[in-house]
């Protein structure tokens, strides 16, 4: 019995000491956070295309009437 508590032990410890996954958790984070800003920037972005379209837009429209 204390064998395998001992087995148990260090099967657990040694789960507790691998660091390979971190490192996938890590890129997973970055790239979902460049996704983010991505996303938020490209909404500023459209908005302030939008806005440029319409001011061109209307200011054609008071020129040539």
């Amino acid at each position: 019995m204390h064998a395998l508590s001992n087995n148990l032990y260090l099967f657990v410890r040694n789960l507790l000491d691998r660091e390979e996954g971190q490192d996938l958790v890590e890129y997973a984070l970055v790239v979902a956070l460049i996704a983010f800003g991505a996303i938020t920037g490209m909404g500023y972005l459209a908005t302030g295309i939008n806005t440029a379209f319409s001011e061109i837009s209307s200011t054609l429209t008071t020129q040539v009437t």
